[in-house]
């Protein structure tokens, strides 16, 4: 089994969808990564464990040379939030607030963002 920056990287699957496991790395560039390495043809790319320990390295040097990922890039995203609601600006207000921050409406929907439902008493008759 492949570890590239922490992360177990299945086998089974085929590298440019087995590279997306690791956070911060999507299929457009885990397929740049593999075109750097000309790895593959663009279309067909080989399994994880078709690969030798060569190729796997020159992937975990490339990510770890280039790309924030995993602990790194979550850190990097909680300070940015936190940085946010020190400042008290409109987003961080919104963050604190535990309300969509990127100007969607609260009237009928955003239940993932406030979570379930909460009753109000309503009149009786």
């Amino acid at each position: 089994m492949a570890r590239i920056s922490g992360v177990n990287i299945p086998t089974n699957k085929r590298v440019h969808i087995a590279l997306t496991y690791i956070h911060g790395i999507g299929r457009d560039t885990a397929k740049n990564i593999l075109a750097e390495l000309k790895i593959g043809d663009g279309l067909n790319y080989p399994r994880v464990n078709e690969m030798s320990e060569d190729e796997i390295a020159r992937i975990r040097e490339v990510i770890d040379r280039d790309l924030t990922v995993e602990g790194e890039l979550r850190r990097e995203v909680s300070m940015n939030i936190k940085r946010l609601m020190d400042m008290r600006s409109y987003r961080g207000l919104r963050h604190r607030a535990k309300l969509p921050v990127r100007g969607q409406k609260t009237k009928n929907n955003a239940r993932t963002r406030k979570g379930p439902a909460k009753p109000i008493a309503g009149k009786k008759k």
